[in-house]
């Protein structure tokens, strides 16, 4: 077994979910992935009637705009996560990636650090 190899199953030990995941059959993973869509979808239905809700009580007034419907709310806020989000995931999206450019760094002196010992 390799040293990445080792330190794989050292890290699905430390967390776990592999175990966990592996103790479930095929019928459960996949009803807790309709579970989990439906939940996604829902969660997306809240934000665009709650998006609407504040549309409609207060741009009306203040500015005098036009009211919203559900599905222009739920336009609204898809073109506002595209345009200020931007097309990566998250506010900084090259974050995770220097995240893990640190996390091989330490694992690769580690390694080193390792073999360096194993020499003596």
């Amino acid at each position: 077994m390799s040293d990445f190899d080792n330190a794989q199953t050292m890290e699905h030990k430390k967390h776990n979910m592999p175990s966990w995941w592996e103790e479930r059959t095929l019928a459960q993973k996949i009803l807790m992935g309709i579970g989990f869509g439906i939940l996604g979808l829902g969660f997306l239905a809240l934000c665009g009637w709650i998006v609407m809700l504040l549309w409609n009580w207060l741009m009306p007034d203040i500015f005098g705009l036009k009211t919203l419907t559900f599905w222009q709310s739920s336009g609204l806020l898809v073109l506002t996560s595209i345009l200020f989000k931007g097309p990566g995931h998250g506010p900084n999206p090259g974050q995770n990636e220097m995240k893990r450019k640190r996390k091989l760094k330490s694992y690769l002196q580690e390694v080193e650090s390792q073999k360096q010992e194993s020499a003596k």
